[in-house]
């Protein structure tokens, strides 16, 4: 009886055995599977996204959360860039080092893991194919940006893709991502460039984007309103009979208070734009541009006629006041009146640029931008109160303003129109 109790015992454990092996077997397929890079992962997804935007909670409750989770992606985890400034900075560095151009950043990003990243709202039948595992392997990482909501005028119609390697291009929305994947090279679709080291000042796109900051500084510093109260506080000091001396020490503290004044209404207004929606803000800012510059051409043509960018009368009289106290905290004073005052003429650029800056650099990669920007915008004021030594120049000068003041308005008009477009093209 025993034998056969042994008997029946070794034959379980021999019939239980390849049980047990195919279980192992299952167990470390599966290990092997969640090990493995791409496709048979389960990314994590991190979502950066405005927590006022009222179409971008239900889009994300309803839409795309639901869509991840069924797909199988990992943990999912949201952060309000508004609600939290910390993760504002975040994304910027995040989206710098995974080397996103500026103009596929949108209001909204979402990172799957470090291959796929969602700019916008981007369509669910685009999201499925990315996971698809016939055209998981067909690409290292990829962006894709549809960054319009459909419950805000126009519906829709199209997106922007790129991946490293490869051309960025436009398709209508019912157009296949794999379209674009078919036209990457083997190169594109199996590794990625290094991410370029940027420093402070080209950390979002370039030299370009610190040329196009500093040359609007620049333009925003060529103005006739700054240059006529210059002229107005040298004169002056010449019937005053000061010495060069003084004048360059009142000069001087004219413009610093002038430069302080200005950067410190940029730094509340970065503050401001960066508190909304970033993208947002860039726009309106450029379309402030586009708008103000069609004014100061229309000074050329028809100066008085309308609007005009100039010194508000307001403010004048208390800064006649001061000026004739002639001493330097009161030069001070002349300068930040002045710095006020000429905002709602010189401005135009200065918002588009703020606007810019919010959309495109973390607060204090902005701050930087704005210090050396003010820096461009009293260097005008520095070079003219350099070259004028005596009356002769003043008046030179004076009247070379007088003469050429809506040539000055047409040329500046028309390039803050190119800067307002360009921002409007290339960044947002």
């Amino acid at each position: 009886m025993s034998r056969v109790c042994s008997e029946s015992s070794i034959v379980k454990r021999t019939s239980v055995l390849p049980l047990v092996l195919l279980a192992l077997l299952i167990v470390a397929g599966s290990v092997h599977a969640a090990a493995a890079p791409g496709a048979g992962a389960a990314p994590a997804v991190t979502i950066y996204f405005n927590g006022s935007c009222h179409d971008c909670v239900p889009y994300l409750n309803h839409e795309l959360v639901p869509l991840l989770r069924e797909l199988g992606a990992g943990e999912i985890v949201r952060r309000d860039y508004i609600l939290d400034r910390r993760y504002r900075k975040e994304l910027v560095e995040r989206s710098e080092a995974l080397g996103i151009p500026p103009q596929l950043q949108g209001h909204m990003t979402i990172f799957i893991g470090d291959r796929i990243v969602l700019q916008g709202h981007v369509p669910s039948g685009i999201i499925r194919d990315l996971f698809s595992p016939e055209l998981a392997g067909k690409f290292k990482r990829i962006v894709v940006l549809q960054d319009r909501m459909s419950g805000h005028g126009e519906a829709p119609k199209d997106y922007t893709v790129w991946a490293p390697g490869g051309a960025m291009k436009v398709y209508r929305l019912a157009e296949p991502i794999g379209t674009y994947l078919a036209t990457l090279a083997p190169s594109a679709a199996g590794g990625l460039p290094a991410p370029a080291v940027q420093t402070p000042l080209a950390a979002r796109s370039g030299a370009g984007f610190a040329l196009m900051v500093l040359g609007a500084g620049l333009l925003d510093g060529i103005n006739p309103c700054a240059f006529a109260v210059l002229l107005l506080f040298v004169a002056f000091l010449f019937t005053l009979q000061r010495s060069r001396a003084d004048l360059l020490a009142f000069g001087f503290t004219y413009i610093g208070a002038i430069y302080l004044t200005y950067f410190g209404i940029g730094i509340g207004l970065l503050k401001v734009f960066q508190l909304g929606a970033p993208h947002l803000m860039a726009k309106i800012g450029a379309g402030l541009m586009i708008a103000l510059g069609l004014v100061n051409i229309k000074d050329f043509f028809w100066y008085g006629i309308g609007p005009s960018l100039t010194l508000p009368k307001v403010g004048g009289a208390a800064r006649d006041r001061w000026m004739r106290k002639a001493t330097l905290p009161a030069t001070a004073v002349v300068g930040f009146l002045v710095g006020v005052c000429e905002f709602p003429c010189t401005g135009g650029i200065y918002v588009g640029i703020l606007g810019l800056l919010s959309a495109q650099t973390s607060f204090w990669n902005g701050l930087a931008y704005l210090a050396i920007y003010n820096v461009m915008f009293v260097l005008p004021l520095v070079a003219l109160l350099l070259v004028i030594g005596n009356r002769r120049v003043i008046g030179q000068f004076s009247r070379w303003m007088a003469t050429n003041k809506r040539q000055l308005r047409l040329g500046q008009g028309l390039v803050m129109i190119a800067i307002g477009a360009i921002i409007l093209l290339w960044f947002v």
